[in-house]
């Protein structure tokens, strides 16, 4: 699995990530919890999967190419992880309180993809922000602002 995120960079950034500390294996990580929401419900929608490769490529600036194969990579990533901790441990070494509040709310904005919550996505984010260690006010405000983006109206679940 390295040696394919390596390939990877060498091929499309012309440097090998350092473990760790490289921006690319943060980019990595965060795109694998963002497969994870899709993987959730047992039920991989289109829209589910365009809400990734628009947050990659939004989130990073990434080109098509590049934001689809950093999504192959979180797959196989997302596939061969025991638990969360490699990816939220990684994002809590580098990234500020902001950061760690937009990635929940990226994180809603594909759960809500496909105009559909399941229990079991919501719990997922519900996780990974506890393990980023993100307020229960940002992750509710995070919650509001991906559902309104995606025109749905706040629901009884909300909390």
């Amino acid at each position: 699995m390295l040696d394919a995120i390596r390939d990877f960079f060498e091929k499309h950034v012309g440097t090998s990530p350092k473990p760790g500390t490289d921006r690319r294996s943060i980019e990595v990580a965060t795109a694998a919890l963002l497969v994870e929401v899709v993987r959730m419900d047992g039920d991989i929608e289109p829209a589910e999967r365009e809400a990734v490769l628009h947050a990659v490529h939004a989130s990073f600036g990434l080109s098509g190419t590049e934001a689809d194969e950093l999504m192959r990579l979180a797959e196989q990533e997302a596939r061969q992880a025991a638990d969360l901790y490699q990816f939220t441990s990684l994002l809590n070494r580098h990234f500020s309180a902001e950061q760690k509040e937009r990635v929940i709310e990226q994180l809603w904005r594909v759960a809500f993809a496909d105009a559909e919550l399941s229990a079991w996505e919501q719990h997922l984010v519900r996780k990974v922000a506890d393990l980023l260690y993100v307020p229960h006010s940002a992750y509710i405000a995070a919650k509001l602002r991906a559902r309104a983006a995606a025109g749905l109206k706040p629901g009884v679940a909300d909390a």
